[in-house]
């Protein structure tokens, strides 16, 4: 039986979203009394693209149950997020309540966001698992051209793609494309953010998308790349137990002794 991706990945993010908030990785408890879930890489991200975020319009692309919409809008930006799962906006709604914050929520495909959001933004932002679920790179690239205002930035945080490839360390191996060959079919139970979760919808749909694929569709969708910068350590694991906390309390992925990328932060501008 062939597979919708948007369907099937809907599915199986209504099931995340039925089980994440009660864990380390998303604490609701913690947002709610004032915390902010943003990491170090975004922080910088949104400093070195937006500065001060008071005032701006931003829009979390894949917000999922949109702890960093609430983060970001808690400073003072008005903040929309988007996502495919009706359950994680759903959760994201009594979440933004609870910390007394307003979110407009919207129910879209990343690949091609609505015309209600062109050209509102100042700030696209999306970060940590974002491409992998996209078969149409292109598509998304021109959805957050498009939401953008002239003189607007995206920021990305994400998965880099040499540590998307690896299955596991010990023994190394590898079960993910470094670069586009089509969709890959997964069936797992757990999650990045609860491992041991029992999940009602195990199937996902994902696509490996190399460094200079993003890159490439990013200028093919009108965007200027500012920056680009791979990371070699990281102050969390963004797979939840791929990588070992070393002694510094700092996360990085060693081959043989040499320093891999992690993650990587696009920022790009809309002229």
């Amino acid at each position: 039986m062939t597979l919708n991706p948007s369907d099937t990945n809907r599915r199986y993010w209504d099931a995340l979203a039925a089980v994440h908030g009660q864990d380390a990785y998303y604490d609701t408890e913690a947002l709610a009394g004032g915390a902010s879930s943003l990491g170090e890489l975004e922080e910088a991200a949104v400093r070195e693209a937006a500065g001060d975020v008071a005032g701006l319009d931003v829009i979390h692309i894949q917000c999922h149950i949109a702890h960093d919409a609430i983060s970001l809008a808690r400073r003072g930006a008005r903040v929309a997020g988007a996502d495919l799962s009706p359950a994680a906006l759903a959760k994201a709604g009594a979440t933004a309540e609870r910390c007394g914050v307003a979110l407009e929520l919207v129910e879209a495909d990343s690949q091609a966001l609505p015309e209600s959001l062109h050209g509102r933004f100042d700030l696209a932002y999306a970060t940590i698992g974002v491409l992998c679920w996209i078969g149409d790179l292109d598509g998304w690239m021109r959805s957050a051209h498009s939401v953008l205002r002239p003189g607007g930035r995206l920021v990305l945080v994400d998965g880099h793609p040499l540590y998307m490839a690896i299955e596991t360390l010990e023994p190394f191996a590898l079960d993910f494309p470094y670069a586009d060959d089509g969709p890959r079919r997964f069936d797992e139970d757990g999650s990045y953010a609860d491992p041991e979760a029992q999940l009602a919808a195990t199937v996902s749909i994902q696509f490996g998308h190399s460094l200079g694929e993003i890159v490439t569709a990013a200028l093919r969708a009108g965007l200027s790349i500012e920056a680009l910068h791979e990371h070699l350590e990281v102050d969390r694991d963004p797979r939840g137990d791929m990588l070992a906390r070393e002694d510094d309390g700092r996360y990085r992925l060693r081959i043989t002794g040499e320093r891999l990328p992690i993650l990587y932060t696009l920022i790009a501008a809309r002229p």
